[in-house]
């Protein structure tokens, strides 16, 4: 162990200036294999800086490196492991927890012990020494001497020392045995040694002069090999003035050979260019003739002359050097690719206008002369687009040749088309509108094609007339005379109304998206791109998805309701827009037809305001699921949403503006009020109507305005009606609209549920306890003056002796209530509360049962203050709680 310490101090810490003062080798826990030395060495500067180290030995060779260290200072720990029982394992504890295993305890115990001194003597805040014997805890006496400190340093610190190699110790061995005095007398085997070194000299020196003869012999070698190499030099020399010649000549040789490779490349580019040039500026003959003479009216013509112009385009955009513009056959040829280009484009585009106009006025007729007017359809124009279809790539390479002309072109298309557009819209709606103005046949309507595309349709609302039996159109929710659901011919208009606006809008759709992906195609005006993912805070008509139209693009977004007057915008992820030219095209093509369809809208609403729940829906399905999100029909969609929203809107508010108008007779009793019969069946045509729509936010808003304002109108009619008491009123009217809610099952009205029950169950409680009263009101102040004597501080049994309390006057009271007589004010009570209540809420026996509960409820309290006031006096009421029973269950019979 002393020497690897030496060997530690000399290759790992003296090059660091520190000083080795203890070691121990050690292994990590749990690794037996990975053995290292565990050191402890202090600083010579001062002050004195003491660290830990951690040193293994190298991978390649016998050298030692360090692979970690720790101060001293961080040292909060040192863990013995077991205080008992002799053990190699202890743990450090600097920042982490190191576990170590000594070689031997020896080596455990040495180095704790010197972690200890060292602490004791360099570090204010020392560590904790736990699991450690006291034995290896000196303590270190602090001694101001010099010499002293030194000293005790030097009982930590061992001495360096040079230790012997195996050769040096046998040598010394050899030399002592033939000396036997070496060990005796020390001054005689000096002496001998110093004369075997004298001899040792001396035969050194004669050695040295008796080869002097044979150093003068290499002397002259070494001159002669001198003057060899000289001649070889001089040889070499010459050699190299020869090659020199040959260099040169070689060097004008290698330049002349570079000067052809140049040449010959420079010539071969030369010959790359030019055939490029004449490739790029050189149309051939067929081509020529397909511009000039090419037929434009058959599929095989139309063919050659795109082929033609393709090459044509390829000639007049042939990336050349800016230089060749000063050539003059390339300007020669430039301008007979102009003329080229300027006279078949005049020919494209007087084909192509001859073609727009004939297929228009074509259209035109074809359509008058076929046209069935009970025909409820809107004719598509695939045959137009499939005769213009051909022309798509000469309308490409129009466009990018003469950008006039194809305007002018896309102009003609539009101008004409757009009448026939503008004629075929036109009468579909009108046909549309006398569709809605004649008389349904209820058997047809149930089998129509579009009475099952959402799940409030109309074959569903007019089963639940029926199945009411009601009648009469009506357009408000207070309507007195009439069923909200309206007659079974009311429900047969609006199913009318419902598929009428579903064909409609399925017409509508193909033939738009038809017409606008040709438009794409054949005048290539599509782009797309995603959003921006820009956010904006607007002012806006919130919650639904509206297109924004911007310099560029058509964007789709989402207008979510942040509150107190704000939306935010926020953009759809994957969007295909439509540049400017493409919706302007779109707009002059359909000029009319969204004032059309807004029109329909206006004219359906003043027909029958219900027509704005099945437009709210059908609109809205449309447009949320139309097939392209960038469509112009979309758009449009979009918009007539909106304005039935507003319709929607202002429909609500109209029924909310009757319910706070009505009146109710006052003649006769309230019974239920119009408007809240008429709830239910408002709630459960909306909710056919509206089942599976994205609208569904609509009517529930609806809904919540709805019935705060009946509830708010029974209040108000329960306080004017004359002939009912109020608290019948309110009970009435709230339990018909608990019960209305709790049949319909609306999550957004589930408040308003609960609001309704607790007032139904508040009037019907203070109702019983109004008219109940006290029929024993006699016994009520006999008893009440009891309650005031004992509330006074006198004892209950003690009441009796009073005179006014007495038994005697107790029975007194209590003989004026026969079992008969109560029974006959039973039996006046019962009349007036049916007088009160109507018979189509069948509250009766439920109010009569609540005022049975609390009459019962006073006998016994009653009762009760006879047995603690006079007890042992066998004193009772002459009718029992079975006699009350008896007289409530006769009473009801018999009504």
């Amino acid at each position: 162990m002393m020497a690897v310490k030496h060997t530690l101090q000399r290759d790992v810490f003296l090059p660091c200036d520190e000083r080795l003062i203890g070691l121990a080798h050690v292994t990590k826990a749990g690794r037996k294999k990975k053995s290292s030395f565990l050191c402890v060495a202090v600083s010579k500067e001062k002050p004195v800086q003491a660290q830990v180290y951690q040193v293994k030995k190298a991978d390649k060779g016998e050298l030692y490196k360090k692979k970690a260290s720790w101060t001293l200072r961080s040292l909060k720990t040192v863990d013995g492991r077991d205080l008992e029982k002799e053990t190699a394992e202890f743990d450090l504890h600097f920042e982490k927890i190191y576990k170590w295993v000594a070689s031997s305890i020896p080596d455990k115990e040495n180095f704790i012990a010197c972690l200890w001194k060292l602490s004791q003597r360099y570090l204010i805040h020392k560590p904790e020494f736990v699991n450690v014997p006291e034995h290896l805890l000196q303590e270190i006496s602090h001694v101001s001497d010099q010499s002293q400190a030194a000293q005790h340093e030097d009982e930590v610190v061992e001495d360096d020392y040079q230790a012997l190699s195996s050769k040096e110790e046998s040598d010394l061995e050899l030399l002592m045995r033939d000396c036997h005095a070496a060990i005796g007398n020390a001054e005689a085997f000096s002496e001998q040694l110093s004369k075997q070194l004298s001899v040792l000299d001396g035969a050194n020196i004669h050695s040295i002069m008796g080869s002097e003869d044979q150093v003068l012999s290499l002397m002259r070698l070494l001159d002669e090999g001198i003057q060899e190499a000289t001649k070889i030099e001089e040889k070499l020399d010459a050699y190299d003035s020869v090659l020199q010649n040959v260099k040169d000549q070689m060097e004008v040789i290698k330049e002349k050979d570079m000067l052809i490779k140049i040449r010959n490349e420079n010539h071969q580019s030369l010959l790359e260019e030019l055939d490029k040039l004449v490739k790029s500026f050189d149309l051939e003959d067929k081509f020529v003739k397909a511009l000039i003479d090419g037929d434009l009216s058959t599929p095989n013509g139309i063919y050659d002359c795109s082929v033609a112009a393709e090459a044509l385009q390829k000639c007049v955009q042939a990336d050349t050097h800016t230089g060749y513009g000063k050539m003059a056959a390339v300007v020669e040829q430039q301008k007979k690719f102009t003329n080229y280009t300027n006279c078949f484009a005049r020919r494209l585009a007087r084909h192509l206008n001859n073609a727009f106009i004939s297929q228009g006025n074509g259209l035109i007729q074809s359509e008058t002369l076929n046209r069935n007017p009970t025909d409820f359809r809107l004719s598509p124009h695939h045959s137009s687009h499939r005769d213009l279809t051909p022309y798509a790539d000469l309308m490409s390479w129009l466009k990018n040749a003469d950008p006039e002309s194809f305007e002018k072109l896309a102009g003609v298309y539009t101008q004409n088309l757009s009448k026939l557009y503008e004629k075929d819209i036109a009468e579909f709606f009108e046909c549309a509108k006398q569709r809605l103005l004649s008389k349904p046949e209820r058997g047809k309507l149930s089998a129509g094609p579009t009475s099952s595309k959402l799940g409030g349709s109309s074959s569903s609302l007019a089963r639940a007339g029926e199945g009411r039996g009601r009648s009469s159109s009506i357009q408000s929710i207070d309507s007195v005379s009439t069923s909200y659901h309206g007659s079974d011919q009311d429900l047969a208009q609006r199913q009318l109304f419902d598929q009428t606006l579903e064909k409609v809008l399925s017409e509508l759709e193909p033939v738009c998206l038809a017409e606008q992906d040709f438009c794409v195609r054949f005048f290539h005006l599509t782009e797309t791109g995603k959003d921006k993912g820009k956010e904006e805070t607007v002012e806006e008509e919130g919650d639904i998805w509206m297109p924004r139209r911007t310099t560029n693009m058509t964007e789709e977004y989402f207008v979510e309701n942040l509150g107190e007057g704000l939306f935010q915008r926020r953009p759809s992820h994957f969007i295909r827009t439509l540049n400017a030219e493409a919706g302007k095209m779109m707009a002059e093509l359909f000029p009319k037809l969204e004032k059309e369809l807004e029109n329909f809208i206006n004219f359906a609403d003043k027909l029958d305001g219900f027509h704005s729940m099945y437009m709210l829906v059908r609109i809205g399905y449309h447009a949320t699921t139309a097939h392209d999100s960038g469509s112009f029909l979309r758009t449009m969609f979009a918009n007539c949403l909106l304005k039935t929203k507003w319709i929607f809107d202002r429909f609500v508010e109209t029924q909310i503006q009757n319910i706070q108008e009505s009146k109710v007779s006052k003649k006769t009793r309230c019974g239920i009020i119009s408007f809240v019969h008429n709830f239910e069946q408002f709630a459960n045509q909306a909710e056919n109507i509206f089942r599976g729509s994205n609208r569904r936010s609509n009517l529930e808003k609806a809904y919540t305005e709805l019935v705060r304002t009946i509830f708010d109108q029974i209040v108000r009619v329960a306080n004017e009606h004359p002939k009912t008491p109020r608290e019948v009123v309110m009970l009435e009217n709230f339990h018909h609209m608990f019960a209305v809610l709790s049949q319909l099952k609306i999550s957004c009205l589930d408040g308003e549920r609960k609001e309704a029950k607790q007032i139904y169950q508040d009037n019907l409680h203070a109702y019983t306890t109004a008219y109940l009263g006290r029929p024993l009101e006699k016994l009520h102040t006999f008893f009440e003056g009891i309650q005031s004597r004992v509330a006074s501080g006198v004892k209950e049994e003690e009441v009796g002796y009073a005179l006014a309390f007495s038994k005697q006057e107790l029975r007194k009271v209590i003989k004026e209530y026969p079992g008969k007589e109560v029974k006959k004010g039973l039996e006046h009570l019962y009349k007036k509360v049916e007088k009160h209540l109507c018979e189509e809420e069948n509250l009766l026996q439920v109010v009569w049962v609540t005022m049975q509960d609390e009459f019962i409820k006073q006998y016994k309290q009653f009762d009760q203050l006879i047995n603690k006031c006079y007890p042992d006096s066998k004193i009772t009421l002459e009718f029992t709680i079975t006699d009350i029973l008896q007289y409530f269950s006769d009473i009801a019979q018999s009504h």
